[in-house]
């Protein structure tokens, strides 16, 4: 194998980030021709070639692959490394790119995500909301950091992207608080013909609420279906319906929207994840994020919940 080109290598790891020529020519600022040079040149330089073409489009060799982990890993550390410089330069926050699944709680997330903005240097939060495939796609070209899930990556995607498992909460359900007393005593039976908000029918937590409801045999009536959670909490508060909600955020929930709870659940589990493009977490922020979910928001869930169950009892004899 002949000398390695660094240059060779920065135009080969764009056009495989971006995924094509012509996008990674707009973001290198160069032509499409000057980057198939380069990458004929580093074709000859490894001595196989780094893409194969599918109809229109560049297809990752088996070289490639390999190739390219090895230049996703410099051009990332180079970019963090440039990114800390400039930081201690202008004494700036740096930026936190961070994808959010709609369907995992907001509650949850901000909970995740505060520590990095309080930290003693903080970060620059930059928040997107979608599905997990869209911000999958953008995981894999580096436009997001780090993406916030209530599932873990599909298999057969044939992504690099990698699961770290933050924790897991049972479930806690909620009604507006002049109505928990009628669904509180048999609970979970009194959910029988309850009007209920749920999540969207191709979310993970649906599927598991739908197999617990079938184990109890019991059957309440969908008032409404929702792909956001914040949407679902709002329509509770309104009166819509009765929801259920992550025990470790019982507490923010009954305050939040002026819920009481009715019962809770630790048969179903929502499981969160924070999915990153490489195995060893590395970026410092993402560090502590990941760190203080594990060791403070999902350790103390139990406790949480029944402080939350106390303070909503307090509140109905108020009522």
């Amino acid at each position: 194998m002949r000398h390695l080109n660094y240059s060779h290598l920065q135009y080969f790891w764009a056009v495989a980030r971006e995924g094509s020529i012509a996008k990674a020519s707009e973001s290198l600022h160069v032509t499409p021709q000057t980057i198939s040079g380069q990458l004929k040149l580093l074709d000859e330089a490894v001595g196989n070639p780094l893409f194969n073409r599918a109809g229109r489009r560049l297809v990752l060799s088996d070289l490639g692959r390999v190739v390219y982990e090895y230049a996703d890993a410099i051009f990332s550390t180079g970019a963090e490394l440039a990114g800390v410089v400039r930081g201690n330069q202008t004494n700036g926050a740096t930026t936190l790119s961070l994808g959010i699944v709609n369907s995992l709680p907001k509650l949850i997330a901000e909970r995740i995500i505060a520590p990095a903005m309080m930290a003693e240097n903080p970060v620059r939060v930059r928040c997107h909301e979608a599905s997990l495939e869209q911000l999958l796609s953008e995981l894999a070209v580096h436009k997001l950091d780090l993406v916030l899930s209530d599932q873990p990556v599909p298999d057969g995607l044939g992504l690099k992207a990698y699961n770290h498992r933050l924790g897991e909460s049972g479930m806690s359900f909620f009604a507006q608080r002049s109505r928990a007393r009628r669904y509180r005593g048999k609970f979970p039976h009194s959910l029988n013909d309850a009007p209920l908000l749920l999540p969207s029918q191709d979310s993970a937590l649906r599927r598991r609420l739908d197999d617990w409801f079938e184990s109890h045999e019991l059957s309440p009536r969908i008032a409404g279906e929702f792909d956001d959670s914040a949407l679902l909490k709002a329509f509770g508060e309104a009166g819509a319906g009765v929801f259920a909600a992550p025990t470790v955020i019982e507490k923010e929930v009954c305050r939040m929207y002026r819920m009481a709870v009715i019962g809770r659940t630790d048969e179903i589990k929502e499981r969160f994840y924070a999915i990153s493009p490489e195995r060893r977490l590395r970026h410092s922020s993402v560090v502590l994020i990941t760190d203080m979910a594990r060791s403070d928001l999902f350790s103390t869930a139990d406790n949480e919940g029944t402080a939350c169950h106390s303070a909503t009892n307090q509140g109905e004899e108020i009522l």
